[in-house]
């Protein structure tokens, strides 16, 4: 399917919680950090839910059940039932089932929500590759995970087991800053056995299939934090996004993203779900939104005028994406960036 490259940010007349049906929502990054609410999220996301928007909550991370998600998004003031999670546990022990008889043993080096998962596609996990599994899956088992969990998938692997992967982003967020995630932990699987795994989670389509066959989107949007899964996985699922800089993304990173990093639309935070987006207009040479105007100049982006710092970056968006076509933008920000703040 060809596609036409994004070079700007979209505009929308709409409230976003008006023009799609559902909301797939990432969590670490968007919805909590380190276990807490992001500032505007709770009142955001029920503002968004009264009017219609169904909310879905779409996370790679499995180490927890959906009914531990869905119990901890309550307490923080989103009410939640488990049918509102969807996890990359979920997904890959679809793929997983897919491929090996039911009831078969599969070795598991994760947390509770792999296992969960797996139960209920008919498979039944086991800790030791000596226990006859006919694959190994690997997901976040979260930091307590013992070292000797990855020397058991080594082994079995190497006998020639196929080997499944929940997700493969390199960190997680925490409450204390970025910590080592599940393809962190792949690698050390890969580096022992040389092998490949199969994954399932964001942004490749296993993911995706698996959202949109639980929550029966037909206009979904995708709200994440993350350029390398969520707006990946909406650009892979040909789906709209919006980024929100409240996780781990900075205007840097953003403005260099090549197109299938390149979100919809860009907001601040999930209250951007409330409100429609602004045009950014061509004008002499450069781009404005808002108060701003943004030109790629000899080397480096240029911006002038003032406003919410959201519309300058959606400005400089236009200008970087542009001048880069279908490649990553390789000119100097920082000055325009720092007067952004971003």
């Amino acid at each position: 399917m060809s596609r036409s490259v994004r070079t700007r940010p979209e505009a929308s007349g709409q409230a976003l919680s008006e023009a799609y049906d559902t909301a797939l929502l990432d969590l670490d990054g968007v919805v909590y950090a380190g276990g807490e609410a992001i500032a505007h999220a709770v009142p955001s996301l029920a503002t968004a839910r009264d009017g219609g928007m169904r909310l879905a909550y779409v996370t790679n991370n499995a180490l927890r059940t959906p009914d531990a998600v869905a119990a901890h998004l309550t307490e923080l003031g989103i009410p939640a039932e488990a049918g509102d999670v969807i996890t990359s546990a979920q997904a890959v022990a679809r793929l997983v089932a897919e491929q090996v008889p039911q009831g078969s043993r599969v070795l598991v080096v994760g947390g509770e929500g792999l296992r969960v998962a797996l139960r209920e596609r008919g498979l039944e996990p086991v800790e030791s590759a000596d226990d006859e599994p006919v694959a190994v899956v690997q997901g976040y088992g979260g930091p307590e995970l013992a070292w000797g969990r990855f020397a058991e998938a080594s082994y079995a692997v190497a006998r020639g087991l196929p080997w499944f992967a929940s997700n493969t982003d390199l960190t997680i967020p925490s409450g204390r800053g970025i910590a080592p995630g599940n393809g962190a932990a792949v690698e050390v699987v890969r580096i022992a056995t040389g092998a490949e795994p199969q994954v399932a989670g964001k942004p490749l389509p296993p993911m995706h299939h698996e959202t949109i066959l639980r929550t029966g989107a037909e206009r979904p949007l995708v709200v994440g934090d993350r350029l390398d899964t969520d707006i990946e996985g909406a650009f892979n699922g040909g789906v709209d996004s919006l980024l929100v800089l409240t996780g781990v993304t900075d205007g840097a990173q953003l403005l260099a993203a090549p197109p299938q990093h390149r979100p919809t639309y860009v907001d601040a935070d999930l209250r951007g779900l409330l409100t429609g987006q602004p045009e950014v207009v061509a004008v002499d040479g450069g781009f404005r939104c808002g108060g701003w105007t943004a030109t790629a100049g000899t080397g480096r982006l240029e911006l002038d005028g003032d406003g919410e710092a959201v519309d300058g970056l959606r400005a400089l968006c236009a200008a970087a994406w542009t001048s880069a076509g279908e490649e990553a933008c390789g000119l100097d920000a920082g000055k325009a960036l720092a007067r952004l703040g971003v």
